[in-house]
């Protein structure tokens, strides 16, 4: 048989699938930030990022109904308490959303380009372009309330100029020039990755229940404090600001908002975003330095997705996505 466009192809259900499991846990989250809301301005920009998630969870339902694809179970009410006290304040949700948009967005704009049934195209550029919208909203919002973490300014360059030595490369011995804008910026969007991670582990560690998902939500701490601190150091160093930690955002509670399972699989989300941006990071760098620091940083994140999926697997907590036929069997 000839699979046509009323078949799904390999990256079409693949994305759908991820696009719809990411949706599932960050409406979970969202649900319960609305539950403990008190500014206006914050509460609207979250209300619409919940609405987004519907909104992509139901067209994606619709999608996998026409090609009866099994509904993926996701993130339910199930992985939510939303009768728990109030985990963080309101501004941390605004620099949580920051994250979230980012992560839909290396999503949808990766899918794009993947996909070519052209409605199901048009429904990643519909979703692409909500996000954007989202993402211009939330910095608004930030910008409004005087807590953005932008990279800082440099000055504006005076003539257009050539580069005539190797020297340009250096940075893990002798003299190192100073960060030029790209290496700024990504520095500055991996930072604010990792604080967002380090405070949202800081509140997922009060109430965990179970003993090994306690122990790996502290080693995910100690990997987003030792990044921290290493590429505030490159910023530091070039005597440029860092932006600072968003651990007092956590409040005292010890009654946990969410399952450990969905706790594993946030993380393992957050981290595995950090090795696309860090490959991003390393891809725009021109100092040896950063480079060699970035490869350390992706070394770290692997292994922690790694063993967050066994953690899952163990628990029997995977939903298995979409694959391939296994031919090797159809023998036996």
């Amino acid at each position: 048989m000839v699979m046509g466009d009323k078949h799904l192809t390999a990256a079409e259900m693949g994305k759908l699938w991820a696009s719809y499991m990411g949706n599932s846990l960050g409406k979970c989250v969202l649900s319960y930030y609305l539950r403990h809301v008190d500014d206006q301005d914050i509460k609207s920009i979250l209300e619409y990022a919940y609405s987004l998630s519907e909104t992509f969870i139901r067209r994606i339902q619709e999608i996998f109904h026409e090609h009866k694809f099994p509904i993926p179970v996701g993130y339910t009410k199930d992985d939510v308490n939303l009768d728990a006290p109030r985990l963080f304040q309101d501004q941390f949700y605004l620099h949580y959303l920051d994250y979230l948009g980012k992560a839909g967005m290396s999503i949808y704009s990766v899918a794009i380009p993947l996909v070519t049934r052209k409605d199901i195209r048009n429904f990643f550029i519909d979703c692409l372009r909500e996000t954007v919208k989202l993402m211009d909203g939330v910095n608004e919002v930030l910008k409004m309330k005087g807590v953005i973490m932008n990279p800082p300014p440099i000055p504006t360059p005076v003539k257009i100029e050539y580069i005539h030595k190797q020297s340009f490369l250096d940075g893990y011995f002798g003299e190192r020039r100073s960060l030029h804008g790209l290496e700024i910026a990504h520095l500055y969007g991996n930072l604010n990755n990792d604080i967002t991670s380090k405070a949202l582990i800081t509140g997922f560690l009060q109430g965990v229940k179970m003993e090994k998902v306690k122990k790996y939500l502290e080693r995910g701490k100690k990997i987003n404090q030792k990044h921290i601190e290493i590429m505030s150091k490159k910023l530091t160093d070039s005597d440029l600001p860092a932006p600072s930690l968003l651990d007092h955002l956590v409040t005292t509670s010890t009654t946990s908002p969410f399952s450990d399972r969905l706790k594993v699989a946030h993380k393992i989300d957050m981290f595995a975003m950090k090795i696309r941006e860090y490959a991003n990071g390393a891809s725009l760098n021109g100092r040896r330095d950063l480079g060699i620091m970035y490869a350390k940083c992706q070394a770290d994140v692997s292994m922690y997705v790694e063993d967050g999926a066994n953690i899952m697997i163990d628990q029997e907590w995977f939903e298995r996505p979409p694959v391939a036929v296994d031919r090797s069997h159809l023998s036996d």
